[in-house]
């Protein structure tokens, strides 16, 4: 249990654990489905009817209920698309998008204040990594935005700032407690966790019990060009991430996609397509296995980053490369762009806002 002057965070707590912890102030065990379900919701201790004023005085002595607060709310007029910057209790900031498809509503959301791999693309590693979020914190992001909307939120994307495998053990325990039934009751096949390739990781969360859909952010087809790029290809390179890609599937039978940022003129020529193709054509798939490897790479034209150099493809050169990979076998899309008039990309409101306390 995650402590901080002997407090206990009672979101991080799964149900056992807050039976357990409720008991252990003097409390039956029952109140711990109520408190748990209600907090679920969104409604902190103080605010609910179903518990008493002794049990709320108890729990506000020894618990903290550390579910963020809204920042700021920017909600897109295209196609309503929301970005949220949460503040947390010690005053940081993340961020959340969540995004309406017609089979549901999405959310990203971030593992850590800022991020320490350094990949030379994302806004979210500008100023490096603070710290780790809490399991409660991780998930009261979806709480938060669940209760702040009004709606239910069915998909969670693990794709917002931070790398979420560098936080593991509290990731794990988000998972744990987004399925809960008491809770939100979120299936695993409805949740993506998108990584910059920490083997040793992927090949432990392969032996965890979570059906979860992995993404790769892969981004280049050669060692070079990824290192250049991705710092954590110079400890992980790009054979040892398919082998461990491999080795995922092999265990859970779950997809994995890959995302490619193209970006102008370092990664999104013909022939780094072709060498894409080839790459994953003959690491990945073997024509005498039963059920050969789904490769599916998903085409992310770059967001441009003011303290980066980069640029996006042109569309001809997004389509081109597409087309090529679709060619040598490999089923390709190109990411719709949602929220474009208020830059729903994860990472730069957050560091407008660090740049305004300066």
């Amino acid at each position: 249990m995650a402590e901080q002057n002997e407090k206990i965070y009672l979101l991080s707590l799964l149900p056992s654990e807050l039976e357990e912890f409720m008991l252990s102030i003097g409390e039956p065990k029952y109140r711990a489905t109520q408190i748990f379900t209600q907090m679920h919701k969104g409604v902190s201790p103080n605010e609910m009817t179903n518990i008493g004023k002794a049990t709320k005085a108890k729990l506000e002595e020894v618990a903290v209920f550390d579910l963020p607060t809204v920042r700021k709310k920017l909600v897109s007029k295209l196609d309503g698309t929301v970005k949220y910057l949460f503040e947390l209790i010690d005053g940081n900031c993340v961020e959340s998008v969540v995004m309406k498809y017609k089979h549901g509503n999405t959310i990203c959301i971030s593992s850590q204040v800022g991020c320490r791999m350094g990949c030379a693309f994302c806004a979210s590693t500008i100023g490096g990594k603070v710290r780790d979020l809490r399991p409660s914190e991780i998930i009261g992001q979806v709480i938060k935005a669940s209760a702040d909307m009004n709606e239910r939120i069915s998909n969670i994307v693990m794709m917002g700032i931070g790398e979420p495998l560098d936080n593991y053990d509290n990731v794990l325990k988000f998972l744990r407690l987004v399925g809960c039934e008491q809770g939100l009751n979120i299936g695993y096949r409805h949740i993506s966790l998108s990584t910059c390739g920490l083997c040793d990781k992927i090949d432990a969360l392969a032996n965890e019990e979570f059906p979860i859909t992995l993404s790769i952010s892969l981004h280049a087809s050669d060692d070079e060009t990824r290192s250049s790029i991705m710092p954590v290809n110079k400890k992980w390179n790009i054979d040892r991430l398919l082998s461990s890609c491999k080795n995922y599937y092999a265990k859970t039978g779950r997809r994995i996609s890959f995302e490619y940022t193209l970006i102008a003129g370092k990664n999104d020529s013909k022939e780094a397509a072709l060498r894409l193709a080839t790459l994953l054509n003959s690491r990945l798939r073997d024509r005498n296995a039963n059920e050969p490897f789904p490769i599916h790479v998903n085409l992310i034209p770059v967001n441009p980053v003011s303290e980066t150099e980069f640029s996006a493809s042109d569309k001809k050169a997004v389509a081109l490369f597409a087309q090529t990979l679709e060619k040598k076998g490999i089923r390709a899309t190109v990411r719709r762009t949602l929220g474009a008039d208020i830059n729903a990309s994860c990472g730069q409101l957050r560091r407008a806002e660090e740049n305004n306390k300066a």
